[in-house]
């Protein structure tokens, strides 16, 4: 016990007075670093930056067991690792750069806020739409982005800053319009983007009936937490991709349910809350008129 005493006291010997400006140091560092690790997670580059964590990881590890070797080519490799960065991540610097450019710097570290009433909307004008497309067997492809942000397909096609509505969707997906062939991304409720191009899905297990549109909304779901809605041209049906996983054969209904589920879980629990509450007062009222009926 006497030895953990003299250790903690060695070790906070080494620490000054904490004044208001360390603190005040710290705290926007934190919030920078924290703000930081958001921006990746929420980029196509997330993984990116766990790979370069797990190599810094490896070459602390080769140096505490001395694996000589390893550590000597772990060191090159970080060598170069500034000018790796600056490439790899030059979308995002880019676009750090441009907001504090044009913008004060409070809105480059904002977080994206959420907007359920636009949202709410478009799902219904979606639902509507693909009730409509999936009668005349019009093929769609739709992309609601969630956390990791499709800028990279984006650029692919056409950029657009439109609400969600089915009339407009019936009249992108047409088959002769020229961005019909493309997917169309959402992003908080409005439309960014039409004619996109998204990665085909690798599955090899993947059913052989499924065509080219399909394969494309499965490959969005495995790389990124995307939301994808798809009406087949060749059967009308309506599907939904999450998470690599395709759902088949929807009906308009179970179509609304399965997008306010993922992209309004939170909406989704106020709903499921108030139903219960409006349940337990009406329990409440009913034993209320029931024990006034038998006092009658």
């Amino acid at each position: 016990m006497d030895q953990a005493v003299i250790l903690a006291q060695k070790l906070f010997s080494n620490f000054g007075p904490i004044a208001l400006t360390d603190i005040i140091d710290i705290s926007i560092m934190a919030f920078l670093i924290y703000k930081l690790i958001n921006l990746i997670r929420s980029s196509s580059s997330g993984k990116v930056a766990k790979g370069i964590v797990l190599l810094v990881v490896a070459l602390w590890l080769s140096s505490v067991f001395h694996l000589y070797t390893v550590n000597f080519l772990l060191s090159r490799v970080l060598e170069f690792g500034v000018l790796a960065l600056v490439i790899l991540f030059q979308p995002e610097l880019r676009k750090l750069l441009e907001q504090v450019g044009s913008s004060s710097l409070g809105t480059v570290f904002n977080s994206r806020q959420d907007v359920p009433d636009e949202l709410e909307n478009a799902i219904t004008q979606t639902v509507e739409a693909y009730t409509s497309l999936s009668k005349s067997k019009t093929g769609a492809l739709m992309v609601f982005e969630r956390k990791n942000m499709l800028d990279d397909a984006i650029r692919t096609g056409t950029a657009l800053d439109a609400v969600v509505n089915s009339e407009l969707l019936k009249n992108v997906f047409w088959n002769k319009a020229p961005l019909h062939d493309g997917a169309v991304i959402i992003r908080r409720g409005h439309i960014v983007g039409a004619g996109c191009m998204l990665p085909m899905s690798g599955n090899v297990n993947l059913s052989r009936d499924l065509g080219m549109r399909h394969r494309a909304g499965i490959g969005a779901s495995e790389q990124t937490d995307a939301v994808v809605a798809i009406v087949s041209e060749e059967t009308g049906s309506i599907s939904v991709a999450v998470g690599g996983m395709l759902k088949r054969h929807l009906t308009p209904e179970t179509l609304e349910r399965l997008l306010r589920n993922e992209l309004m879980p939170e909406r989704k629990e106020e709903d499921l809350s108030r139903f219960k509450l409006s349940a337990l007062f009406r329990g409440k009222k009913e034993a209320k008129a029931d024990g006034d009926n038998q006092k009658g």
